[in-house]
């Protein structure tokens, strides 16, 4: 399977081109699926017909689904859940309000990764197209499998263990005094089966073969600043990105005074697209005079945007890890394009490299050969942070 996930700030598009992507790929015969994890969906308003969690039939080959948190909190997080809702109600809560308050903040985000894991076990589908949320909840989805795994490994694996062991012996004089029973097996399994997935789509997720990012932005400087940060925030976990899609830009044939200025500014931000994303391939679109809705709209959207092009196909491949011998050193070497070295912070636990930009952080287990190894260095050179290993 193919995995394509479009990400951007809110409103530059990604949705229409997640859409006119999907598209294109059914007409050259793949079984595509475009699935809306953003919790503001709009994957219905684009193709202009009702969609839900199910997979629904577009056109020939072509599918659609938009996330439903409560479906999949029910189907892969009931005993949680109930359990949650039981521990509430002790406290007093009505039951409306605890069941409300079982749903953990963020779960919805951890579902659009167990879906994707589960689309990818199944190979229903030849192409997965993940219309994702704005940037900033993607980047949180993307960084899950590795800080859910710092905190399992811990913190939750210890705790599981002890509480098998303890339930017997404490449950008699605990429920009178609390109220509830403690977690049973099931409740304190659930946790670890979910990261036991996530992790498991780590690999799928990292693997450049597989698994591409493509950016969408607007010849904006907010717009590009964020888009900027992403591509440098994927490549701190370790996720290809292989197209970037410049979208909405004012076509030459509109010659309207008022739109002058907003013309020459676009010139010099389509110039700083192409320079600050390079060696990435980037695909113009223009800014259309209706809006992308409907299947006769997305389908000049995709005309624009692939001609006889196959969008499944690897645009470029990105290597944002790689060790290398220098002088009897080992040298990692992490791709951060646009990150000044000043912005990062670097710390050594165990196996364990901490990377830390602004509030994005990675906890990096280090091969054998660099575990036993102290940083004796680090330094920016062509967008790679480059740490030596002594």
């Amino acid at each position: 399977m193919r995995l394509i996930l479009m990400t951007g700030k809110g409103g530059v598009g990604k949705t229409s081109v997640a859409a006119a992507t999907g598209l294109r790929c059914a007409e050259l015969g793949y079984k595509t699926l475009v699935l809306s994890t953003d919790p503001a969906h709009s994957l219905a308003d684009s193709f202009d017909m009702e969609l839900g969690h199910d997979s629904r039939l577009v056109k020939p080959n072509l599918w659609a689904a938009e996330l439903d948190a409560l479906r999949e909190l029910e189907g892969n997080w009931g005993a949680v859940k109930r359990y949650i809702t039981q521990v509430l109600k002790a406290q007093g809560l009505e039951g409306v309000q605890a069941e409300e308050l079982a749903i953990l903040p963020g779960m919805d985000e951890i579902f659009g990764l167990v879906r994707m894991k589960r689309h990818y076990d199944d190979g229903e589908f030849d192409v997965l197209i993940i219309d994702s949320a704005p940037t900033g909840t993607a980047l949180r989805l993307l960084s899950l499998p590795e800080v859910g795994g710092w905190y399992m490994r811990k913190f939750y694996k210890p705790l599981q263990g002890l509480s098998v062991a303890l339930r017997p012996l404490v449950e008699p004089f605990f429920r009178p005094l609390a109220g509830f029973s403690l977690p049973d097996k099931e409740v304190m399994d659930a946790p670890y089966e979910f990261y036991e997935q996530i992790e498991a789509l780590e690999k799928i997720l990292t693997n450049n073969t597989v698994t591409s990012v493509r950016l969408i932005t607007n010849p904006e400087k907010m717009v590009i600043k964020e888009s900027l940060r992403a591509h440098a925030y994927l490549s701190l976990y370790n996720v290809a990105t292989d197209l970037i899609v410049a979208n909405r830009i004012i076509p030459d044939e509109v010659t309207d005074p008022f739109f002058k200025r907003w013309k020459e500014n676009q010139q010099q931000y389509k110039q700083e697209i192409h320079e600050n994303f390079r060696p990435l391939p980037v695909k113009e679109v223009p800014l259309y005079s209706e809006e992308m809705c409907g299947l006769p709209a997305l389908e000049r959207l995709k005309e624009t945007l692939y001609k006889d092009e196959d969008p499944s196909k690897v645009y470029y491949t990105e290597n944002t890890i790689r060790i290398v011998q220098d002088n009897n050193q080992y040298v990692l070497e992490l791709y951060l394009p646009g990150i000044a070295k000043d912005q990062i912070q670097l710390t050594k636990t165990g196996d364990e490299l901490n990377v830390r930009i602004g509030n994005h952080r990675r906890n990096m287990v280090l091969p054998q050969a660099l575990a036993a190894l102290q940083p004796s260095g680090a330094k920016m050179e062509d967008d790679y942070l480059k740490i030596k290993f002594a």
